[in-house]
């Protein structure tokens, strides 16, 4: 699994970095996240996932 971020979407709002703030980072000066662990271990997929679900504006995805 790999999480991906459109950072073009992304708002800053942070409910990510909120959620798993081991895996996102909101940048205070651009306001959008950055993904600190791409590929998270088997036994972080359920938290990182629930993170990528909170996102109101849609901004994270997970692939593979």
């Amino acid at each position: 699994m790999r999480i991906v971020a459109d950072k073009g979407r992304c708002e800053g709002l942070g409910m990510c970095e909120a959620m798993a703030d081991d895996y996102f980072e909101v940048d205070d000066d651009d306001e959008v996240v950055n993904v600190l662990e791409h590929s998270p271990p088997e036994q972080d997929r359920a938290h990182v996932y629930a993170a990528v679900q909170a996102c109101p504006v849609l901004a994270l995805t997970l692939e593979g």
